[in-house]
């Protein structure tokens, strides 16, 4: 099992350029049309050289989260997760 940790949490107006093409392509595979304003957290998945985007107003708690991690064979990082629980 791979360790998810938070890269960042950020406005789409505001992502960096790097973090581009992982948000395509969640938003193609989630059929999501993406708005500025979008709040988007970039996980980083420890071993790997990929990255798992989370829309952060697709979920209503953390428990969710976790479970879409567990099914891409991630765990989220304590820290991480309360981080990101303080934006839902």
């Amino acid at each position: 099992m791979f360790i998810a940790t938070l890269d960042g949490i950020f406005k789409y107006s505001d992502l960096p350029e790097e973090y581009e093409p992982y948000v395509q392509f969640k938003a193609t595979i989630d059929k999501r049309e993406l708005k500025q304003s979008d709040e988007i957290a970039i996980l980083n998945i420890a071993g790997t050289s990929t990255h798992h985007v989370l829309f952060l107003d697709a979920y209503k708690n953390t428990a969710e989260i976790e479970k879409e991690l567990k099914d891409a064979d991630a765990k989220i990082n304590h820290t991480t997760l309360k981080i990101i629980g303080g934006h839902l």
